[in-house]
């Protein structure tokens, strides 16, 4: 269908000999007539180093996409990358839309898609295949330092094996916990639809409406009205959500801000507009 793939792989520049690592998988698509484009970072990722290192991932890979007139990203997270970050939202709190985890098909800026086509496959089958084709597979040591949240919540995967929790117990309360958000998001839609006002600079929300909907609603609207609004990768935190709620509620303060916006109560309103 003469479809032009182009094969990127991002060098954070975290780890001393991560280009050389890069420079290695390179060398190896090479031989088998696979020609891979690094892309390396150049800013100093010093503070909350994994959440940094995707901001940074998926800007540099935004900027090539645009660049190369691509329209899809395909990335290679696999079922355990899914179990690791149910696990993780897990552990703060996360409701109904964090724990559904990562979606297959995800809608970024400027009609680019975000999709991950592994997520049903297990990372040892991947590594098998990678194996099999390749002849070896790439080890990144950072994997392995505790320091990292997802690190230690990769050993806890297998005390749940051995406790009788396994892999695809929770892949199913997945994929459970991912229709019912979906159900909650054409709810949300709908209800977004008739007390949500958008020009390019404002939004305009009927607060006094969405407030007699259940706290899920009201979290869900706002935020997935900022995540539009400031075209950004992830919606805002649902804790800090919620606290916007309980501080309009409060009625102590009518201006606010969260998620880079300036929200403010007017009336039975919230208008929200861009931080300068």
């Amino acid at each position: 269908k003469k479809i032009k793939i182009h094969f990127v792989l991002v060098d954070h520049g975290v780890r001393k000999n991560s280009y050389i690592e890069a420079l290695g998988v390179k060398k190896l698509l090479k031989k088998n007539k696979i020609f891979l484009k690094i892309l390396r970072n150049k800013e100093k990722i010093e503070k909350n180093v994994q959440g940094k290192a995707r901001e940074v991932r998926y800007k540099l890979l935004l900027d090539f996409t645009k660049k190369n007139k691509a329209k899809y990203i395909l990335t290679g997270h696999h079922s355990d990358d899914q179990i690791e970050t149910f696990l993780i939202r897990l552990s703060r709190g996360s409701g109904v839309q964090g724990l559904a985890s990562m979606r297959v098909i995800t809608k970024l800026d400027n009609g680019i898609h975000l999709v991950r086509p592994l997520l049903d496959t297990k990372k040892t089958d991947l590594i098998y295949c990678a194996k099999k084709i390749f002849g070896k597979i790439f080890k990144d040591p950072s994997n392995k330092n505790s320091k990292y949240l997802r690190t230690r919540v990769r050993l806890l995967k297998n005390t749940f094996e051995k406790a009788g929790i396994h892999h695809d117990q929770i892949i199913r309360s997945i994929k459970n916990l991912e229709s019912t958000s979906n159900t909650l998001n054409d709810y949300v839609k709908k209800i977004s639809k008739s007390n949500i006002q958008a020009t390019k600079n404002k939004i305009l929300i009927n607060f006094k409406n969405i407030s007699e909907e259940s706290l899920e609603i009201q979290i869900r609207i706002i935020s997935q009205t900022l995540k539009n609004f400031t075209k950004d990768y992830y919606p805002p935190r649902s804790k800090k959500v919620l606290a916007l709620i309980n501080a309009i509620n409060s009625k102590k303060q009518k201006k606010f801000t969260l998620g880079g916006c300036i929200i403010e109560k007017l009336g039975n309103l919230l208008s929200i507009k861009k931080e300068a």
